[in-house]
């Protein structure tokens, strides 16, 4: 007599887990096993920088300048010229990668008990290359651990080395990873960056705006220069669509001790 077939369990069916029917329970998941590990680590706390993936090291963006300029010189015409324009500018933004690091350094070392070297405050990133890398980087520099909250896009995006490993974090789901950017945030550090840095600025706005959020997180916009010549926040007021009081929900920043100082103030030891 033949052995009769033993079905697979439902949770170790993955083409059922992966279907669109299965999507609820992914969801949960995203959820769940963030919420027992943070618990595990007993975090509470967090201070999040978000800022663009593309902004370089200033060491590695002196080196494509150097390059960009050498070809350009050799080979004037109009691709060489716009790579060589292209690698000024990135040189000139890669001052916010090295303000990062020096900010999460310094907060972290300021969170950090002397005594039992335990945090009351991590830094948090998305988990990626540029501004994220270096927040992650300067935390590890002050002896300290560090979340990255990772997600997977077409591009692939992978987790940047100085991410605290049992503290790394792979994300499906926008709108799960930008839960755990906001649940734990006590304040949240904007850097320069695109499309997705407006979208999480944009949206903690919002939340604090229509009090879905009801702590108190502070948010500071890093570099004035940039800001200013992205986003005119001026004209919403002017247009009446936000109050003049909106605008003092964040402050504008251009140094690592301005930042520090606010924060000082703002967080309790």
């Amino acid at each position: 007599m033949a052995t009769p077939h033993k079905p697979e369990k439902a949770y170790k069916n993955n083409t059922f887990l992966n279907s669109k029917n299965a999507r609820p329970l992914r969801i949960q998941a995203e959820y769940f096993e963030p919420f027992y590990r943070f618990k595990e680590f007993n975090i509470k706390a967090t201070i999040v920088f978000f800022g663009s993936a593309r902004i370089l090291p200033e060491d590695v963006a002196k080196e494509n300048l150097e390059a960009a300029e050498k070809i350009y010189f050799k080979t004037a015409n109009d691709k060489t010229k716009a790579q060589f324009n292209k690698a000024q500018m990135d040189l000139k933004i890669s001052r916010y990668y090295e303000d990062a690091i020096e900010l999460s350094q310094k907060l972290t070392s300021w969170t950090m008990n002397e005594k039992t070297r335990k945090q009351k405050y991590y830094v948090c990133s998305g988990g990626g290359p540029g501004i994220m890398e270096a927040a992650n980087k300067g935390a590890g520099l002050a002896g300290g651990r560090s979340i990255g909250l990772n997600v997977s896009l077409p591009m692939e995006q992978y987790p940047n080395p100085y991410i605290t490993e049992e503290l790394s974090f792979e994300f499906h789901y926008f709108f799960m990873r930008k839960y755990w950017f906001i649940y734990f945030a006590k304040a949240i550090i904007i850097f320069p960056g695109g499309f997705g840095t407006l979208d999480e600025f944009m949206e903690a706005l919002t939340l604090i705006q229509t009090k879905k959020v009801n702590k108190h997180m502070s948010i500071i916009l890093f570099g004035r220069e940039y800001w200013n010549d992205v986003i005119n926040l001026d004209a919403l007021v002017k247009w009446g669509t936000i109050t003049e009081d909106d605008l003092k929900l964040f402050k504008f920043v251009d140094t690592v001790d301005e930042a520090f100082e606010i924060l000082q103030a703002d967080l309790p030891r």
